[in-house]
């Protein structure tokens, strides 16, 4: 069966490439993630980030929480992997992130969802085969309020070089 299978096997693009995006464009991305107590613990625990306000909850009340705080590296990386389908999925190095801005607090059992918007594409020089994309992403919870933004470029390969 494995060999019928593989013959079988259809291999599908996944995400939009440099030709699929047009400067302006707009990107409501579908998903939502519901961050709780256990990820904020998990990830803090993991990247060492010990200050307090991410997992004792009585001094994060004495410092005016209702409650404790989400590690804001997690929120960006959440608002930034509920992006990634739309826009990076294709494949294509990443450039980097500027102008990273933390609007809110983000709190267990809020709701993360984004929104990107392109704001530039320019053919590489370096790699006829592929595009620079750049977006503005911005992380909303779930009563609409901004709680994180960002720029993020990656180098998107072409369709026809795909």
């Amino acid at each position: 069966m494995g060999h019928e299978f593989q013959r079988r096997a259809k291999r599908l693009a996944k995400g939009n490439f440099y030709d699929d995006f047009n400067v302006g464009q707009v990107f409501e991305h579908h998903w939502g993630r519901t961050i709780n107590e256990g990820d904020n613990s998990l990830f803090s625990a993991a990247t060492m980030s010990y200050n307090p306000l991410y997992f004792n909850a009585e001094y994060a009340r004495a410092h005016g929480h209702p409650q404790i705080v989400v590690n804001p590296m997690l929120v960006f990386l959440t608002v930034f992997g509920l992006s990634v389908e739309d826009l990076s999925e294709a494949g294509g190095l990443f450039l980097g992130v500027e102008s990273l801005n933390f609007h809110r607090p983000v709190y267990p059992s809020d709701t993360l969802y984004a929104r990107s918007t392109v704001l530039d594409k320019r053919e590489s020089a370096s790699r006829p085969d592929s595009g620079i994309v750049t977006w503005h992403t911005e992380g909303f919870d779930q009563r609409a309020q901004l709680v994180i933004d960002f720029r993020r470029a990656n180098l998107i390969p072409r369709r026809r070089a795909a």
